[in-house]
């Protein structure tokens, strides 16, 4: 293994999970990637992707883990297409959106080889940091889009999401996955070292920084956002389809955006898409969790311009 893909220290690794009766596949364990916590099994971080070569109408669609990555996808994918189209209904969102850190499997080609197969304009997905993207991407000047989430929500969403994904890291209970959350020392690494990364590098790239909380109070006017940014011209009624279309409930029920059919999500643990609520943080932290949280998050934040909402 590569010098900066060593693995992480022995508090990072947790004993290898079983993968239940719906897989055969093991949890993966963590190492480190130029600091960043990447993991041993499906998601995958090599030297293909960061010799990926971007080219000048790709659109990169960038977040932490949790942050509304499927919801942004399904909105740009109908975007990019004029629409609502048989192929959004009909094929699943990771073949339309292939995510650049997927690994080869049995079962599929990895991200990279998919989105080598695939026609321009090409829709790319990624958890990566800034610092792991590929350079390509800066230099030919691709559209990027970030979504950030508040970051108690995501850790919420995260936990449930290493539950019910048996290719994640095994989670351990809720108080040992916030203090891993907390220290950075999940896959894709730190949340603060994420968003605040991202944010710093919005005016210098193409970037448009969108907010998973404005998404929810307003999507019409994220989505005219969205339009705006790709440079596209779409009608009001196509507008109205694609936030039908994309509300949760909608999503939550359809086979090509729920994970659903993948045998290693075992959506009776939780679902996919679990909620989507701003807030449900409040049902899952306890007082002291909530005061240990805003003292790390206070001292993590204190010199960025960066805020966030995380209730209404």
């Amino acid at each position: 293994m590569p010098e900066t893909q060593k693995e992480c220290h022995k508090d990072m690794d947790k004993d290898d999970g079983t993968s239940g009766s719906s897989s055969e596949e093991k949890r993966a364990k963590l190492y480190m990637v130029e600091g960043v916590p990447m993991m041993t099994n499906r998601y995958v971080y090599n030297e293909k992707i960061r010799n990926y070569k971007a080219k000048a109408d790709d659109v990169l669609v960038a977040t932490y883990p949790k942050a509304g990555t499927t919801w942004i996808i399904e909105i740009v994918d109908c975007i990019l297409s004029g629409g609502v189209t048989e192929k959004i209904k009909s094929q699943p969102s990771g073949s339309r959106a292939p995510f650049i850190e997927l690994g080869q499997s049995p079962y599929s080609p990895a991200g990279v080889d998919m989105l080598d197969t695939m026609p321009s304009p090409r829709l790319v997905k990624t958890h990566l940091p800034v610092k792991l993207v590929s350079p390509s991407f800066w230099d030919n000047n691709c559209r990027i889009i970030y979504v950030a989430r508040n970051a108690k929500d995501v850790l919420v969403s995260y936990y449930f999401f290493h539950k019910m994904n048996f290719r994640m890291p095994e989670p351990g209970s809720w108080e040992e996955f916030f203090e891993s959350f907390l220290s950075g020392k999940v896959a894709w690494g730190s949340w603060f070292d994420h968003v605040t990364n991202w944010w710093d590098i919005r005016e210098r790239h193409r970037v448009l920084f969108i907010f998973y909380e404005d998404l929810v109070q307003d999507t019409m006017r994220e989505v005219e956002r969205v339009v705006h940014f790709l440079g596209q011209t779409l009608e009001r009624t196509t507008l109205d389809e694609i936030v039908k279309h994309t509300a949760f409930s909608n999503m939550k029920d359809n086979p090509m955006t729920n994970f659903a059919p993948l045998t290693w999500c075992i959506q009776e643990i939780s679902p996919f898409m679990r909620k989507g609520k701003v807030g449900d943080w409040k049902n899952h932290f306890t007082v002291a969790q909530n005061e240990r949280f805003e003292e790390e998050y206070r001292r993590r934040m204190a010199k960025t311009s960066l805020r966030f909402t995380d209730d209404f």
